[in-house]
């Protein structure tokens, strides 16, 4: 099958409050024969078309919408499809966007300053069971000495709470899991972060971006 009769099967969700980047990312997938793009200006009218039955194939979002934090997009897409392909196409190349969205476990990230093709290529390389990074998030992530082990969105909480000083049963208590599961999350954090103990554990979160010193990057 070639690549213009597979997109022609895929049903695409293109989420962007821009509307020359939406129109446009519309028209560079109908170029390709993608006939079924719904589009959307704000998160919010996405989940009610979820929440009504419709699902789709791909979802390419941007993560700073007006009406709802893109990172918590990302989660109420996945409550509703766990297996959902997100493509995440943004003007932000900071470190810790990189890696809140690499803790998300998104399908791919793309630059809007990239070559309008790049949406194509992501798409076909997540249907081969790839993830797609462009080359500039590549080299983002080397200059940073990423090694691409990233604390998940749960255990970024759980690396919250223990920054606002919470014992494990604290944390247990207001996740609503038991303490066994909040000690596995801290020993997790502790071997991705490389860290000796809770003082390091918070310093090293800093400087790899998972924390402000004001507390979680949200």
């Amino acid at each position: 099958m070639d690549d213009q009769s597979i997109l022609s099967k895929m049903k695409i969700a293109v989420v962007d409050d821009h509307d020359l980047v939406r129109e446009g990312m519309a028209a560079i997938l109908a170029n390709r024969n993608a006939n079924d793009v719904t589009k959307f200006s704000t998160a919010r009218d996405l989940i009610s078309c979820l929440d009504s039955g419709t699902e789709f194939d791909f979802y390419i979002i941007d993560i700073e919408l007006p009406d709802l934090d893109g990172f918590v997009l990302i989660e109420m897409i996945r409550a509703r499809n766990p297996v959902a392909h997100i493509i995440v196409s943004t003007v932000h190349d900071e470190i810790w966007t990189l890696r809140k969205l690499l803790a998300r476990d998104v399908n791919a990230i793309i630059y809007k300053s990239g070559e309008g093709s790049e949406i194509v290529t992501a798409i076909h390389e997540i249907l081969k069971g790839n993830n797609y990074y462009c080359e500039e998030v590549h080299k983002v992530l080397k200059v940073a000495g990423d090694k691409s082990i990233h604390p998940s969105s749960r255990e970024l909480e759980v690396l919250y709470q223990i920054s606002q000083g919470k014992t494990s049963r604290e944390i247990a208590a207001s996740m609503f899991v038991t303490e066994n599961t909040i000690e596995a999350h801290r020993k997790s954090l502790f071997s991705k972060l490389g860290a000796v103990n809770v003082a390091d554990l918070i310093i090293k979160a800093i400087e790899k971006g998972y924390l402000k010193k004001s507390g979680i990057i949200r």
